[in-house]
This record gives structure tokens, sequence and C-alpha cells, in this order.
């Protein structure tokens, strides 16, 4: 019998359409585009600037591209999961407005919380009830707003970020999909990169507002360091346990962090620059959309039958890298 497969069948993304350049933060914050770009690779970012707009409102904008280029009836969806750190609500999850916002009423949905990993624990918990069977098409999305808990007087982190989404579908195949993956957490890393207060240990309060622990907080050189180990390491893994080389690799797909860690992890695993995609200069860290706007963004270049490599790595820490086999 057959292995099923799940297989991305299509892919779609979207930002927003109002632009904050380098140059626009060097009137807010203590910095320069040129240090910005030597230290990040990035030039501009998109915001979503409409304070009537959520982050369920950009996985619309994905979704109806999807929907369109797979000639998919959103009846037809079974099930939905977004990637995303900054949903729309506490609850209700941002998986299920979506579902609802674009006709989706045959699905179910859920979040999944991990940060810059967030797209690929998504995919991969998607990629399950494809092989087991239980669905056909699931729709995956990795969405932030990265702008709403931002702090812009913080110039360690404001340069960073920016909003976006992207979406793909899975559907069961005999000839290629997720073959493999290595995903991996450590919650000790919370130190490191977190957000201090909005949770049940920190709940809102006229103090937390005031002292402003209601964005993201970062110590960069730790993430830089742990990040680079942390997709070097599974993506090592992920080749010795399928018997490949880099040879084999068409293409290496990292979350768009930091360009200087993308080129540091290529490095240490001796991947030429060519084979490892990058689009940060265009949009910065979308944190759950880097990798499906990536995707979007080359789809382009795969050809049926390349072999490629996810990798991210996020706050808290979560990390991990995805084997998969284009098919189409």
């Amino acid at each position: 019998m057959d292995k099923t497969f799940a297989a991305i069948t299509g892919v779609a993304g979207y930002v927003p359409e109002d632009i904050l350049t380098n140059h626009d933060l060097e009137k807010m914050v203590d910095t320069n585009d040129e240090w910005i770009v030597s230290r990040t690779g990035i030039s501009q970012r998109h915001i979503l600037k409409d304070p009537s707009k959520a982050t369920s409102d950009m996985c619309v904008e994905a979704a109806k591209v999807l929907l369109e280029k797979t000639n998919t009836k959103p009846e037809d969806i079974d099930l939905i999961i977004v990637g995303t750190v900054t949903g729309d609500y506490v609850f209700p999850d941002t998986a299920n407005l979506l579902a609802s916002k674009i006709g989706a009423s045959n699905a179910f949905g859920f979040d999944i919380n991990a940060a810059c990993s967030g797209f690929i624990y998504s995919i991969v918990t998607g990629s399950k009830f494809i092989e087991t069977g239980t669905y056909k098409k699931v729709m995956v999305c990795g969405a932030d707003k990265m702008s709403s808990i931002l702090n812009y007087e913080d110039r360690s982190t404001c340069i960073l970020f920016g909003d976006g989404a992207g979406a793909v579908l899975l559907e069961p195949s005999n000839a290629g999909g997720l073959i493999d993956a290595v995903l991996k957490g450590d919650g000790s890393g919370c130190e490191y990169l977190h957000m201090k207060a909005g949770g049940s240990l920190n709940p809102a309060t006229i103090e937390t507002v005031t002292n402003k622990e209601h964005y993201v907080y970062q110590e960069g050189r730790v993430v830089f360091k742990y990040a680079v180990k942390g997709m070097s390491d599974t993506i090592k893994e992920v080749l010795e346990r399928n018997n490949l080389t880099n040879d084999d690799i068409d293409w290496v797909i990292p979350h768009q962090a930091n360009k200087r860690i993308i080129l540091s992890v290529a490095d240490q695993l001796d991947f030429p620059h060519d084979k490892v995609l990058i689009n940060i200069e265009n949009y910065g860290n979308t944190t759950a959309g880097t990798i499906p706007l990536v995707l979007r963004d080359f789809e382009d270049k795969f050809q049926k039958g390349d072999k490629i490599i996810l990798t991210a790595f996020g706050g808290g820490f979560t990390w991990g890298s995805v084997l998969l086999e284009w098919t189409y």
C-alpha cells in the first residue's frame, strides 16, 4: 500500500500596503539605514496601519488568493491551522475567525503559538491529519501583526519586525510531500525572548502598560547564538535520518529573522548561498509569516521533485526543520 504524504498544492501570501523603510526609522529612533542593513539585511518592512484590521484580516487576503489558485471552494476546507503570536484576541482563536470570514463553514480550526517556528509547527501538525486519512484539505497559515507588540522607541527590536501572512494548502499525495521533521523546544529560553506581560502570569494592569511590558523583549546576542545552533543541528539531524547529503537538497528556506543568522547557518552546513532563499530585505521578520512568504515569492523556482528544507527558530525557545518534496 502506497504511503500517503501531505503535499503542498498551493501557496499564497499577503503584506500590507504601507511600508516602513529604514530611513523612516531614522526619524523615530537612534539608528540609520547602513547599520540596519549591515546588521540585519533589512531595508524595509510592511505595516498594517488600519486600526480596525488584525492578523485574521491578513490571513483572509492570503487565503482568498490560495483558494483561487488551487480552485478550491471554501466549504471544501476541512481544517484551518494558524501559526501566530498576535492573534486578534486571547480567544477566540484566529483560525476560527478566518474560517468564518472566508466562508469555510465545514472547517474547524485552532492556533499554534510557537513564535517564529509557528508555521513549521503548524504545517507538521496539519500534515498528520492528511497522512492518517482524517482530512483531505488542510489550510495552514503563518501570520503576525508584529507592529501591534513593538515598542517603536526600542531600536533593538523595532527595526527587525514587520507584518505579513502566508498560507499553504495541504492535500494527500502518493508522490511526495512532507517527508520528515525534527521539532524542538526549550522553555528555559523564555528569559531571552518573550513578552513580559499580558498573560496569566502578569495580566494587564496600569503598571504593566506604563512600564511598556506588552512589547517584544529580546536579548539579541544570546538569541543569535541559539538560533544558529538550533537550526543547524536540526537540519543535520533531518538529513542524517533520511540518508541525505547537502547535494541532495535543492533549496533551504530559513526563517527570515536576520540575514547574518541565515548565512551563518548556511556556512556551518556548507550550503551554497545560492541554494538559500532570502527575502528579508523586503519584509523584515514577520515571525510565523516569513517561511510561507518565501514560498510565495520563490514559487516559480521550484520544480516537481525538488527537495526543500524549511527551518526556523523562535522565542521560548522553539525550533526545528522540515524536509519536503515539491509536488508541482
